[in-house]
């Protein structure tokens, strides 16, 4: 594996975990939100990821193997809204039932905290590769 494959990998790591991080707290930013653009309450988005070849100018079978994560698109999630009784809300239809979004905060809390710490995962070997690179200029240097 190539030094620049290393970055491609870390690179796009980080970049997926952002928006992972970005939706979880988009979602718990919309917890409450009974109206959306799309009508209806707000629906929570997931990420769905998938791995790419990365790649390089050897096209060996390591070159092969070694994968990357790429962001392939944003889903709804597919289940109903939390249906809450609060005949007092201006939302609420004839029998007080108010559709509520279906966000669960302590899911949305893990998804955020799993995102931070693949980001920080994905920093430290970018900065191992780095690391690496500048010790390998060294040598040559001194020789």
């Amino acid at each position: 594996m190539s030094f620049f494959s290393s970055l491609k990998i870390a690179g796009a790591g980080l970049g997926v975990e952002r928006t992972r991080a970005n939706l979880a707290t988009a979602n718990l930013a919309n917890a409450n939100a009974t109206r959306s653009a799309e009508g209806g309450p707000y629906r929570r988005r997931d990420p769905v990821l998938r791995s790419v070849p990365v790649g390089g100018p050897f096209e060996g079978q390591l070159e092969r193997a070694v994968r990357a994560v790429r962001l392939d698109r944003v889903a709804t999630d597919p289940r109903p809204p939390r249906e809450v009784f609060n005949p007092g809300h201006p939302d609420a239809d004839e029998r007080g039932i108010v559709n509520m979004p279906n966000v669960d905060m302590v899911e949305e809390m893990v998804n955020l905290m799993n995102a931070r710490r693949s980001y920080e995962a994905n920093l430290q070997a970018l900065q191992a590769s780095r690391d690496m690179a500048l010790r390998a200029l060294r040598i040559g240097r001194t020789s």
